[in-house]
């Protein structure tokens, strides 16, 4: 569906549109998305006197929010961000978009063709296995770097209290007792969320030296 017919629809047709599409959803999951995206983003849903996006597709459309949200941010990412003309995006298919978004949306823009061209190539089960394998490696890379994080800490502060593992436990028991435990939990999500954005970051950089190991 193109983009100025969308913009040319009255609310009522959107909607109409949307009860349309959503009965052959494998075949009209590109427009349903435009749709659902450009409700979502203008607050549409409000015409129908809903507070919320999730609540209006749920009652309207008996269409789960989960769903909805996924059409919505397929549209966005693979036409709307990537450029990627209809019928590409529609021989795809909406399931094995769905399996290497993840992979998509963290990826700079070779590894985004590179996984575009396999979703193309690649069966679903077999594609699947392989992302799966690769969230398992990912999980696993992330597990080992917080373990060695955790057994640094442990040398630290065992040798700054010359004690031993299990006494530190009753050490940091004391220290905590009285902590406001809210603080502690704030702190401990932003340096979470820290420690992960680095890990993260240094994975960029590696595949980036991988890719260009002269600096080209």
């Amino acid at each position: 569906m193109p983009q100025q017919r969308t913009e040319n629809m009255s609310p009522d047709e959107k909607f109409t549109a949307i009860a349309n599409l959503k009965e052959k959803l494998e075949d009209n999951f590109v427009a349903l998305g435009e749709l659902l995206s450009e409700i979502k983003r203008s607050k549409l849903y409000r015409f129908k006197g809903y507070e919320s996006f999730k609540d209006f597709v749920e009652a309207e459309y008996q269409l789960s929010g989960s769903l909805a949200g996924k059409l919505a941010q397929t549209f966005d990412l693979y036409v709307e961000e990537m450029d990627i003309d209809e019928v590409s995006v529609k021989e795809i298919g909406f399931e094995r978009l769905q399996l290497i978004k993840p992979m998509v949306q963290k990826a700079n823009w070779d590894e985004r063709e590179h996984w575009m061209q396999k979703a193309v190539e690649t069966p679903t089960n077999e594609l699947r296995e392989e992302i799966k394998e690769l969230k398992k490696k990912e999980k696993e890379d992330d597990t080992d770097l917080k373990k060695v994080f955790i057994d640094q800490y442990l040398e630290k502060m065992t040798t700054w209290f010359n004690c031993s593992k299990s006494e530190l436990n009753f050490k940091l028991a004391l220290y905590f007792q009285e902590s406001d435990l809210e603080e502690v939990k704030k702190v401990v999500k932003e340096r979470q969320r820290a420690f992960e954005q680095e890990i993260q970051t240094n994975k960029e950089q590696i595949n980036e030296n991988d890719e260009n190991p002269l600096g080209r």
